[in-house]
């Protein structure tokens, strides 16, 4: 049985104070306080509130657009080296207070220790690697064809960009969009999840501290999110939209981009495949599999979610991972002996909870956990089920949660149809062994990643990204500073 691990006593949110005594909104330089309804962040732990956020009415959002607009022209025409060694000393304020933010991310979010830590080690290379490639933007010329002209190709800053986060990595997912942003040269509007603001107001004053030029980068909470974020890209001072959440809410959006043909970029929902193949190296898989799927306690769109087995190798392959997620210590994150933490709220914990209750009761075998726990707290413990139907309802859902869901099949070609079967298209996993038949199983897989003999894709230096309704666009890599930036083409007859 998963061992649950005693609360620990309450903590400080921070050494860095946030917006005063309370959480509020970041807005040219200032911490602005709104006309909403005051909301509380709670602790997965216990239910308690760590801080009370004050929200924003819609049109106070205004205030934010506005900053924003009035901070882009100077950015902009900021040389690339000084954007650059700004964005280097956010890295190196984020590495020196690095413990601290990781306890915040376990605090508001309810991740272990350990998840919060690479987190935070995680979110703070993003302004490092966008730092360097700040001063690397493309552009050519070239003679036409015809002889008449010369062909001058640069890359512009498209202007101010909306970014809208999730709870699951509230910080990493919003440095991963504000570092190639502002490395571009455009200025931001941040709006972090709502259950998790903390982690993006420490970020936003690491940026004051370290120098970023008021209304630069700008964070707001608001009362209403989804007209807020509206209102926000009616304003066609808004020239690009980057959002990371569910396919439903990004399908929204872009809809609402097409207003004004906005610039747009989606990280959309997934249905990762974990394929083992009958060759695969079976220790080697399993060390790949407890990564990708009990990372950030499976609260992650890159998380295995279907994971499927070669029959020959099934049975072994399942009860070595049983073994493995029995093992799993539950409790509150800040405990250094947890290794799944609470889900972020009753809803979440909710939600998966009856998922596995459905999937049981459709003919799912349950191996372990699978009970939702008495007492406080948003637990679930680590579950893992077998012989999940390939067209049941949990095979077509992002769970989203600790819990591993294994169909088996027969032939390599079996496989890849179950892999494939999924309008989700963001990340696969697959072991085998031999250099042809991996790279050839590889092609075959429809996702924009694929981890390969190994269960961690993300790296700030990779083109993030996914295919199929899994998103548009790609973040980290020079492609994702790329993301905010047109393509800017002059004709010279100048010899």
């Amino acid at each position: 049985m998963s061992t649950t691990l005693e609360p620990s006593p309450s903590h400080d949110l921070s050494r860095r104070r946030l917006a005063g005594a309370e959480a509020a909104s970041y807005v040219d330089g200032r911490w602005l306080r709104g006309g909403g309804d005051d909301r509380p962040v709670l602790n997965p732990v216990d239910g308690s509130v760590l801080a009370t956020v004050s929200t924003l009415a819609d049109e106070e959002c205004d205030a934010a657009v506005d900053a924003a607009a009035r901070a882009q022209p100077a950015w902009a025409a900021l040389p690339a080296r000084e954007r650059g060694e700004l964005l280097r000393r956010v890295w190196e304020i984020l590495v020196a207070e690095q413990e601290d933010l990781a306890r915040l991310i376990t605090l508001e979010n309810g991740k272990s220790l350990a998840d919060a830590r690479g987190e935070a080690a995680y979110a703070a290379e993003f302004f490092r690697w966008f730092a360097e490639e700040a001063v690397r933007t493309p552009g050519d010329m070239r003679r036409s064809p015809a002889g008449r002209n010369w062909i001058l190709v640069s890359h512009e800053p498209v202007g101010v960009s909306l970014l809208v986060t999730p709870w699951n990595f509230p910080a990493a997912m919003a440095t991963r969009k504000i570092a190639p942003a502002l490395a571009a040269g455009c200025t931001v509007v941040l709006k972090p999840a709502m259950e998790t603001p903390l982690a993006a107001l420490f970020v936003a004053d690491v940026m004051r501290e370290a120098g970023v030029p008021d209304g630069v980068v700008n964070v707001v909470l608001p009362e209403r999110t989804g007209s807020s974020v509206s209102r926000m890209m009616r304003d066609q001072r808004v020239r690009a939209i980057s959002f990371t959440g569910s396919t439903e809410v990004g399908k929204l959006l872009l809809e609402q981009a097409a207003r004004s043909v906005m610039r747009s970029s989606m990280e959309l929902g997934g249905n990762a495949p974990f394929v083992v193949l009958d060759d695969a190296d079976l220790d080697a898989a399993v060390e790949g599999f407890m990564l990708a799927k009990f990372r950030n306690g499976g609260s992650a769109c890159t998380a295995a979610n279907r994971i499927l087995v070669q029959e020959s190798v099934a049975e072994e392959f399942v009860g070595r991972i049983q073994e493995r997620i029995e093992a799993l210590r539950v409790g509150p994150g800040l405990a250094e002996e947890t290794q799944v933490g609470p889900l972020v709220s009753a809803v979440e914990r909710d939600r998966v909870a009856d998922l596995v209750d459905r999937a049981v009761a459709a003919g799912a075998v349950l191996r372990a956990g699978g009970t939702r726990p008495d007492g406080v707290g948003y637990y679930y413990p680590p579950t893992l089920l077998d012989h999940v139907d390939p067209g049941s309802e949990l095979s077509g859902t992002e769970i989203f949660g600790p819990v591993a869901a294994v169909t088996r099949f027969g032939t390599l070609e079996e496989g890849l149809a179950l892999a494939n079967d999924s309008e989700a298209g963001l990340v696969s996993y697959v072991y085998t062994a031999g250099l042809d038949r991996a790279l050839a199983v590889s092609r075959r897989l429809e996702s924009g990643m694929v981890g390969l003999n190994c269960g961690l894709v993300s790296d700030p230096a990779a083109p993030f990204g996914g295919s199929k309704e899994s998103g548009l666009g790609r973040e980290g890599a020079h492609e994702g500073m790329l993301e905010f930036m047109e393509t800017k083409y002059v004709a010279t007859p100048y010899a």
